[in-house]
């Protein structure tokens, strides 16, 4: 176990550096990771989305408790099967001071749905959206929508006349490293605007005083200085050394001690996130293995061997110390799910798992390369780590390579790996968000859906349940529609779901704050005393 330490002197002056008002009023945010754009349309991920959520606005917002709210939309309506209309809220203003108007939830909306941009699929299934007058908008859609509103609070609205005047106009391309003048700037109308970007060395941000939207400020924070410190070790040692006064991803193995120590608060919940496997499901032949000419995870025997070697209570127990649950279901939250496949699909059972192999032709096992990230999810390395164990049981040679999360996301874009880790989760609860872009088939010319489906298998039964769930609005219909598809998806093992991930925040004792099921950190809500 790590000893507890002071933060050696020149990272605690790093940390401090660039903190210009009353440390009373500065959130020091450190993370294991770093938000990988300030284009709040180009990724969709979690803590990007998280910073960005601070500058940037949504058509619908989310309360305390994830409820929908207004926010730059302050009312709405369903005028017909295919139509819906929002009455935009008047007075707000660009951190510029440029007018918010109905032509920039215009622009927003189309950018947002360009094939550079993650947020798509969300994007996209809004419809068209038309310009009534300067404060209202149409939204013209081609099929029904049943979780329009989940889509409108998906992503951020942008200024269009600042977009086109710094050349902004689409959504930079992350995986090929495309650098737009949006990478390190921001215009939104959010309650912090961003004063200055240095990726992987420091984000800061300071509170909007023009600010009068749906984001009541509660708390007192003037200033939010984000710091990225990759070390669990080191980014403890700058919490106790107070270098930083909030931590949002302590690991595991640390809470206890912390929780113990009177200058530290800690405050948890299990986040809306689950984390499984994938499996290159679509070549011939698998790119790093040792078997040739043809591709050992088509077969839906090796799929379910290499779960039933995975003893996720284990995982849970021993690498994640009791800080996440085992689940069965591949939705975020068990709202999503149905009670009777939240437990696993199938068992742990090495002798079953070793028969399954060598039913499909590989009674000594293969070799295969394994992708991982190493900060972005809780212990997602020593995950993984764990599960090339249980895997050298049956046989698997798995050949492990973790990378940063700057890294690793655009390898799996380009689709540069067999078997990989994802989390998926955010605050939606509703299981279309996870049926659409995770586990439909892979986008064609006519859908945008399967954006994330890096394996790229093909089910045409599953996307038929999934494309009737996306426009059923009968709510009970609908329920038979996802169910049908989880368990289409759950049979097959086109994924390994291994747990829910509890998400443990701490801080300095003299910081309030409220944890969140999405673990997006809300500085306006925070106070330092």
């Amino acid at each position: 176990m790590f000893p507890f330490r002071v933060l050696p002197l020149a990272l605690a002056l790093s940390l401090g550096a660039g903190i210009s008002v009353s440390q009373a009023q500065t959130l020091r945010w450190a993370n294991q990771g770093d938000p990988q754009t300030m284009d709040p349309h180009s990724q969709n991920e979690a803590l990007t989305n998280a910073v960005n959520n601070h500058v940037y606005e949504n058509l619908v917002g989310r309360g305390d408790n994830l409820e929908l709210v207004p926010e730059l939309a302050e009312r709405w309506q369903q005028t017909g099967p295919l139509t819906w209309r929002m009455w935009l809220r008047k007075g707000v203003k660009f951190h510029d001071g440029a007018p918010f108007t109905a032509d920039d939830v215009v622009f927003s909306v189309e950018r947002a749905s360009m094939p550079t941009s993650q947020m798509n699929q969300y994007a996209a299934a809004m419809g068209k959206p038309v310009k009534i007058d300067d404060h209202t908008v149409e939204f013209r859609l081609e099929r029904p929508n049943p979780v329009f509103l989940e889509h409108a609070s998906s992503f951020h609205i942008m200024n269009r006349a600042w977009a086109i005047k710094k050349k902004a106009e689409k959504p930079l391309d992350y995986k090929n490293r495309e650098e737009t003048f949006a990478a390190r700037n921001a215009n939104g109308t959010g309650p912090f605007m961003l004063r200055s970007r240095e990726p992987d060395i420091r984000t800061v941000l300071t509170r909007n005083p023009a600010y009068t939207g749906a984001r009541k400020a509660v708390g007192n924070v003037q200033e939010v200085v984000f710091t990225p410190i990759k070390s669990d070790q080191t980014r403890v040692a700058a919490l106790l050394s107070d270098g930083v006064n909030f931590v949002q991803d302590p690991a595991p193995q640390d809470v206890l001690r912390l929780q113990q120590n009177p200058a530290i608060k800690v405050v948890q919940g299990m986040e809306n996130r689950v984390i499984f496997l994938g499996m290159d499901q679509q070549r011939d032949e698998l790119i790093n293995s040792s078997i040739k000419g043809k591709n050992p995870f088509k077969d839906k025997r090796v799929r379910q061997a290499i779960y039933q070697a995975i003893d996720t209570d284990t995982l849970v127990r021993n690498t994640m110390r009791n800080q996440a649950v085992v689940t069965g279901c591949i939705t975020p939250s068990p709202l999503g799910c149905f009670a009777d496949l939240e437990p696993r699909a199938y068992r742990f059972d090495l002798e079953a798992a070793r028969k399954l192999l060598a039913d499909a032709g590989y009674p000594g096992g293969f070799e295969v390369g394994m992708d991982c990230p190493n900060n972005r999810y809780v212990n997602d390395e020593e995950i993984c780590i764990a599960v090339t164990g249980m895997l050298a049981k049956i046989g698997i040679k798995v050949n492990l390579a973790t990378l940063p999360r700057a890294n690793y996301f655009p390898k799996l874009e380009k689709h540069d790996t067999s078997f990989y880790m994802l989390g998926w989760g955010g605050a939606i609860t509703d299981p279309q968000t996870t049926l659409d872009p995770v586990l439909h088939s892979p986008p064609t010319p006519s859908s945008k859906k399967g954006l994330y489906n890096y394996g790229r298998y093909t089910n045409p039964r599953m996307d038929q349940a999934i494309n009737a769930a996306a426009t059923e609005t009968d709510p009970e219909k609908r329920k038979q529609f996802v169910r049908q598809a989880l368990s289409e998806h759950r049979e097959q093992v086109h994924h390994i779901p291994l747990h829910r991930q509890f998400i443990p925040w701490a801080a300095r004792s003299n910081v309030d704050l409220k944890h969140y099921a999405d673990n997006a950190v809300r500085a306006w809500t925070m106070t330092v005393r």
